[in-house]
């Protein structure tokens, strides 16, 4: 790999950034000062920037508590986006793995890897995601029967695949979908007359929401929590 490449991947150096420090004699390579974007690394090459030995940024897995009045983009638009909310290098590769609405709160992914990402949402596989629903009305008696029989969504030509419906208390209930749908949850809970107040994800496939991340708060994930997400799940939307 070139000098200038290699800066440019360890840092938030632009590769004009990257020219211009080269330049100035500020990185050394194994002790010795070079001044060459050109210079082709070698394994092993221990390159240092005003003292400090830099490294590639390898790929990230981050598991947020994303907070209410956030959006899944990339960039800010109408509401800040959650990527503000990570204080990582390189920030711009990074991308959430499906999505929520602004005002759901809870569990998102975040990474860099695409293939990764690939995996998780492929529609061949079929992955629990899990919302808590504070609702504006108690439900139906034979709410969780219809949810896990499928419902005709307003604007579809096919019902929901089978869900699962837990009652917590009067005016909030526990909801298990397996796929991801536009705003899905929320239009289920319309499609019985029920207006969600407040939606919480919980969990995605086998991972839950670490109970420690306050709204805002975010953590690596586990090598096991990685390989473990790898294997399940499909499409997803904003619920």
């Amino acid at each position: 790999m070139r000098l200038d490449k290699y800066l440019c991947e360890s840092t938030d150096l632009t590769r004009s950034q990257a020219r211009t420090v080269l330049a100035s004699g500020e990185i050394t390579v194994n002790g010795e000062v070079v001044k060459r974007g050109t210079h082709i690394m070698q394994d092993g090459d221990d390159v240092q920037w005003e003292g400090e030995s830099l490294a590639i940024i390898g790929l990230r897995y981050i598991m947020l508590n994303k907070p209410a009045g956030y959006e899944c983009s990339l960039r800010n638009s109408q509401h800040p986006s959650v990527m503000s909310l990570i204080d990582v290098d390189k920030r711009d590769r990074l991308h959430t793995v499906g999505r929520l609405d602004v005002e759901t709160t809870g569990l998102i992914l975040i990474t860099d890897d695409g293939q990764w990402t690939h995996r998780i949402i492929s529609p061949r596989h079929r992955c629990d995601k899990v919302y808590l629903a504070t609702l504006a009305e108690t439900l139906p008696q034979n709410a969780g029967e219809l949810f896990l029989a499928g419902v005709l969504l307003e604007g579809e030509d096919k019902p929901t695949l089978p869900a699962v419906l837990e009652r917590v208390d009067e005016r909030s209930a526990r909801l298990t979908i397996q796929e991801g749908k536009y705003h899905q949850v929320r239009r289920m809970f319309a499609s019985l007359g029920n207006l969600v107040l407040a939606l919480h994800r919980e969990r995605i496939g086998p991972v839950s929401l670490d109970a420690d991340l306050q709204p805002g708060e975010s953590r690596y994930l586990t090598p096991a929590e990685v390989a473990a997400l790898a294997q399940s799940s499909d499409g997803d939307a904003p619920a």
